[in-house]
């Protein structure tokens, strides 16, 4: 496991949902594959979108872009 995966785990275990969209960004931007990285903003978009996250318009428009969002 890296660090970043572990990173994840621990957010996802203490419900730490603001920090997992900043962590899921920093996957998808990590991402080897547009499908990975598509997979990875729309958890982070998500996550954005159950906290009220400032981040959410702009990782809905990198969603936008990639065609994986209308």
């Amino acid at each position: 496991m890296n660090d970043l995966q572990a990173r994840l785990l621990g957010c996802h275990e203490r419900g730490d949902h603001r920090a997992l969209v900043g962590l899921y960004r920093e996957a998808a931007d990590g991402a080897d594959n547009a499908e990975a990285a598509g997979f990875f903003l729309t958890h982070a978009y998500i996550f954005a979108l159950e906290t009220n996250h400032p981040d959410a318009p702009a990782l809905r428009a990198r969603l936008v872009a990639m065609g994986r969002e209308d």
